[in-house]
């Protein structure tokens, strides 16, 4: 049986570091991955879990920001497992996430993606989000 669920920090389990390591591989497999208890010891972070007979086989987060414009949320690090793909559970993940956004009052949500991921653009216009007339640019520090 399938479940989306809201992970809290009290949630935590080494079982589950490993899976959500193991998830966000899959999405980054050369960045950098911070503890998942430091991530959601933080209160601007939501993180959603997709479970599967207990499971977690996605997953998705929303980091929230306040600025002079608004109350806004950024979708981050949203995965499902390669043998888990083509269920749904993307759109599930996304779903729970507005619907998280919604319930804190969010002004508006942002997210980005790379051009060449198609189903993933495609699964964001299917909830709404439309394309923002303006470029991303990057310095690492």
């Amino acid at each position: 049986m399938m479940n989306i669920e809201v992970l809290h920090s009290s949630g935590i389990t080494t079982a589950v570091q490993e899976r959500v390591s193991a998830l966000y591989s899959q999405l980054n497999p050369t960045e950098h991955q911070s503890p998942l208890h430091e991530v959601l010891a933080n209160n601007n972070v939501v993180m959603v879990v997709c479970k599967e007979d207990a499971i977690i086989c996605g997953m998705a987060l929303l980091v929230t920001y306040k600025v002079l414009a608004g109350y806004r949320g950024l979708v981050e690090d949203v995965v499902v497992d390669v043998s888990y793909r083509g269920k749904g559970i993307g759109k599930k993940l996304m779903q729970k996430l507005v619907e998280q956004g919604n319930e804190m009052g969010l002004d508006e949500i942002l997210l980005f993606s790379g051009h060449h991921r198609t189903a993933a653009i495609a699964l964001y216009k299917s909830l709404g989000f439309t394309m923002r007339n303006s470029g991303v640019y990057q310095l690492k520090v």
